[in-house]
């Protein structure tokens, strides 16, 4: 069995059995990045409108100076050191090769905590939260507040390779990572996620309530406000309703494509270098707190590190993927969480959840507002997402 699927640029092919777990380093041949510096060289342009605005997609002279950034001054190969210097791994875990970063604490008595990003995210939002969180003794912060960070990629997500069968859902991805937690020493530990790393923690409740000690989460879809529900004299739920009515018909699209028919836009993602560059590029100018320029919320080589780790592992199509099979349960009521859970409300987010929706099914022991930050917390602000981190997580050490 090899260590990682071949078709995943700088994972290297040898024998294990499914419990080991290999070190793992990131190399990426230099014919791919010849390759992909070919195609964004040969990108065919479309005419489109002067006055055309954000509305109809990420503007084209916005979207060419990406393009025109990605391909001359974009350094891989600092990013590729910069991913390396993590502890990274990989183990076959339900019959699919995870990749994931695993950061132990120097102090002793360091809580467990498995952090999962979401679409179309990669574990580069938590590189710099890893320092403070595993070390906060070197970065101002108590000792008391340490974590040991384990950082999943999701399968079908960048450096675990695409899924090469149906059936890859919230639930199995939840399970996979009970088991690999265990795999690690780790019979009692937290979790944190923002969008699908949110629904895959809430999960990890459910089918670990035993280990799972408490939960942290960014967002709860479920308990968004719709016009039938809110209360519009209560202005948190009046903005929940606009954001709903944002989302159902302007930022959607993309979700309705990939809940349908996912493989559609994956030929061209994986095709196209620019085309999935426009692919996440529009979600981050339109989910982050930004003044109509991606780089006022997120730094430009993070966007495209993570639009790289897509392109170059061929993944759009099987991350895409989870919306399809996510669609069977879209709009069931949601099973109670037994674990106490915290949430973070960002305001740029795609969706605002309300306290009182999510206390329904949910033992609901904080809630914060921020008054900044958006859909990618841990790039856009990080220290406000380290700051409540450590102190919900206090009580569950």
């Amino acid at each position: 069995m090899s260590a990682a699927p071949p078709s995943v640029p700088g994972m290297s092919a040898r024998t294990t059995t499914d419990a080991d777990i290999t070190p793992y380093t990131l190399h990426i041949p230099q014919p791919a990045l010849d390759d992909l510096h070919a195609r964004l060289d040969r990108a065919r342009w479309p005419e489109l409108p002067a006055e055309a605005g954000p509305d109809h997609g990420i503007p084209l002279p916005y979207l060419r100076e990406l393009a025109r950034y990605w391909r001359h001054d974009y350094d891989w190969r600092a990013q590729e050191r910069r991913i390396n210097a993590v502890p990274q791994y990989t183990t076959t875990i339900d019959g699919h090769t995870l990749h994931f970063l695993h950061v132990r604490s120097p102090e002793p008595d360091a809580l467990p905590l498995v952090l999962t990003h979401g679409w179309p995210g990669s574990f580069v939002e938590f590189l710099d939260l890893l320092g403070p969180l595993t070390d906060p003794r070197a970065h101002g912060g108590a000792p008391s507040d340490a974590f040991h960070v384990v950082v999943p990629t999701p399968p079908g997500f960048t450096l675990s390779g695409p899924t090469r069968e149906l059936g890859w859902t919230v639930t199995r991805v939840a399970r996979a990572w009970s088991v690999l937690m265990r795999r690690l020493g780790y019979d009692r530990y937290v979790a944190h996620g923002g969008d699908f790393g949110a629904l895959v923690s809430r999960e990890l409740g459910l089918v670990d309530p035993d280990a799972l000690a408490a939960v942290h989460l960014n967002q709860i879809f479920s308990a968004t406000a719709t016009p039938d529900t809110a209360d519009l004299s209560v202005e948190t739920e009046r903005r929940s309703v606009e954001k709903y009515y944002r989302y159902e018909y302007e930022l959607g699209g993309y979700a309705a494509i990939q809940g349908t028919k996912p493989h559609l836009i994956g030929y061209g993602l994986t095709d196209s270098p620019v085309a999935q560059l426009a692919w996440i590029a529009d979600g981050f100018l339109d989910w982050t707190g930004n003044s109509g320029r991606i780089e006022d919320a997120v730094g430009r080589d993070a966007l495209l590190t993570t639009v790289t780790l897509y392109w170059l592992t061929g993944t759009a199509a099987s991350s895409a993927r989870y919306y399809k099979e996510g669609t069977r349960t879209w709009g069931e009521p949601e099973p109670a969480s037994p674990v106490p859970t915290a949430v973070a409300v960002f305001p740029h987010d795609i969706a605002l959840p309300v306290r009182r929706f999510a206390e329904r099914n949910h033992v609901l022991v904080r809630w914060t507002e921020f008054d900044r930050g958006g859909h990618f917390a841990a790039l856009e602000e990080p220290d406000l997402l380290l700051g409540d981190l450590r102190e919900f997580f206090r009580e569950y050490r």
